[in-house]
């Protein structure tokens, strides 16, 4: 099961690349960053529960990265969004 759990997350990463190097969607894409997101994170729980700790610095920091960029696009749509 832990081995399925592995090959989702490690898919939505090699999704995102794809689609950037396909110019398909792009750092500035929400959708890339929450894929880039879901994926590190799901392979940082899973380099945890098997005690893989470069694994984990690898992934834990690839999550992070991810987060905060999902929170900076998150950030730009609310100010983009015109008062009412």
């Amino acid at each position: 099961m832990i081995q399925l759990i592995s090959v989702a997350g490690a898919l939505a990463i090699l999704v995102a690349y794809a689609a950037n190097q396909l110019r398909y969607m792009g750092p500035p894409n929400l959708s890339y960053a929450l894929l880039n997101f879901a994926g590190a994170a799901i392979l940082a729980v899973v380099a945890v529960i098997e005690e893989q700790w470069g694994f984990l610095l690898l992934e834990g920091i690839w999550a992070l990265v991810s987060l905060w960029a999902t929170m900076k696009l998150l950030k730009g749509r609310s100010s983009a969004k015109p008062p009412r």
